[in-house]
Formats: C-alpha cells, sequence, structure tokens
C-alpha cells in the first residue's frame, strides 16, 4: 500500500472556508498539492489567512454548491487555471439543529429539510457534474463523498433529524449510481464518514463533539490518498470495484 504522489497533482476541496474543509486544505498544502478552495463565506478570514500563506497553491474560489449558476462559474474559473484535476473532495454540508431535534408529533421545519438535501444531497451531484471535464484530464480522477453515519439506513439509530439523515441516505445513493457510471471509465471512489466533530455545520460551533476538524482531517486525506481502499481488519485487498461507506477508523458501515 502507497500513498499518492504529490508531485503536480491538483484538488479542489467543496466547503472550504472553516472546519473539515479548511483542515483538509491544509492537509494537502503539507503534501505539496494545488488546491482550489471552495469558498461560501468570504467573511470568514481563516481561509483567506492560509491563501496568503501558499500564494499560488491554495486558490480560493466563490462557490455554493446548492446553485447551479454558482457551480458551473466556479468550474469555469478552476478550468481556466489547471487544465487537470486529480481529486475532489464534495465536503460542504449543513446541518439544521433546532430543526433536527423534532420529533415526529412535532411539526416538521420542510424548508430546513429541503435546503439540507440541495446541499448534502443535490450539491456533490452538481459539483461532480460540473469538474468531471477537468477530472477526465486525470490518471487518477479520485472522488470523495462526505457522507455520515446518518444516512446508513441499515444502522439507522437515530430518532428524530429527518432532514439531516435523509440527505446523507440520498448523497449515499446519487454516489452509487455515479460509481455505477463512471468507476468503469477509471473513477475511484471514497464514500466517509469522518466522525462527529467540532465544527460550525448548525450555525455555531458543536463543543459537545469528539473531534476537532485537525483531528478528523488526517485520518480522511490518509484514506482518500491511498492508492486503493483499504480495510485494516482485514487482509490488504484492492477493493476499488466495490463502493462502501467507511469510517475514520477504518470501519465499514451498510449503507
Amino acid at each position: 500500500m502507497t500513498d499518492i504522489t504529490s508531485s503536480g497533482r491538483v484538488a479542489l476541496v467543496t466547503g472550504a472556508d472553516r472546519g473539515l474543509g479548511l483542515a483538509l486544505c491544509a492537509g494537502l498544502l503539507e503534501k505539496e498539492w494545488r488546491v482550489f478552495a471552495g469558498q461560501y463565506m468570504p467573511e470568514w478570514p481563516e481561509l483567506a489567512k492560509l491563501a496568503e500563506a501558499h500564494p499560488g497553491r491554495l486558490i480560493p474560489v466563490p462557490l455554493d454548491v446548492s446553485s447551479g449558476e454558482s457551480v458551473r462559474t466556479a468550474a469555469a474559473a478552476v478550468a481556466a487555471q489547471t487544465a487537470r484535476l486529480d481529486l475532489l473532495i464534495n465536503n460542504a454540508g449543513v446541518y439544521a439543529r433546532e430543526a433536527g431535534r423534532r420529533s415526529i408529533r412535532e411539526e416538521q421545519d420542510y424548508a430546513e429539510a429541503i435546503r439540507m438535501l440541495r446541499v448534502n444531497a443535490m450539491g456533490p451531484l452538481r459539483v461532480t457534474e460540473a469538474f468531471l471535464p477537468l477530472l477526465e484530464s486525470s490518471d487518477l480522477k479520485r472522488l470523495c463523498y462526505i457522507s455520515s453515519e446518518a444516512g446508513s439506513v441499515g444502522r439507522a439509530e437515530r430518532r428524530a433529524e429527518f432532514g439531516y439523515c435523509a440527505s446523507k441516505t440520498a448523497l449515499n445513493m446519487g454516489v452509487r449510481l455515479m460509481f455505477n457510471r463512471l468507476r468503469p471509465r477509471g473513477y475511484t471512489f471514497r464514500l466517509y464518514h469522518p466522525g462527529w466533530m467540532r465544527t460550525y455545520m448548525s450555525g455555531s460551533k458543536n463543543l459537545e463533539a469528539e473531534l476537532e476538524p485537525e483531528e478528523a482531517a488526517r485520518p480522511a486525506l490518509a484514506y482518500f490518498l491511498r492508492d486503493r481502499a483499504y480495510d485494516p481488519h482485514l487482509a490488504p485487498r484492492n477493493d476499488e470495484d466495490r463502493l462502501v461507506l467507511r469510517d475514520w477508523r477504518g470501519v465499514e458501515w451498510p449503507f
């Protein structure tokens, strides 16, 4: 098992303003990748600071994954600066904490549920579609999707959070359909549950969670950049032809 060489490699990370997305950008920069960073909140200062520290190697790109126009504009901007994209990390996601706490005996916030579906499920599909022409030129063609245990039907344990769980389940199905079409064309896929992170997905930082984004980014990048999907609990094997949902510990989940 070897890691992918970083020489001349180019990546795009969505939702890069803060949290896991920002940490993934920093990790790729440490590995000497050139990174296009999807920027949704230009007022948030950390991505700009990271770009200043890595001029020419970290390029913020305005990107709202829920907007077709924004995604197409971002794809054109990236295509103007590189002829190839090797790695696409679909990280952008939202979660409505207050809406998620409502039980089936309460009226649901359907507007928030639809927003989560637009961002969490349709966003990665929209981004993949727009950036496929750049990925076609790569010998790697690596597509990565940040999912969640919340999207697992086989191990569903939550009792509410209908909109969020549905959005992640829809994401998993969307990735499965893309896998069926694109895997024969040489694309490789990583569907990944990064753990319970202290992020701002619900608007404020979740201090109850277990992992800081920087902690979660390390195993995520290690998995994304391996030359094959690898389960440390089994003998090493090439299982690129089998789509799996794997978590930060290397454990496979049903989905």
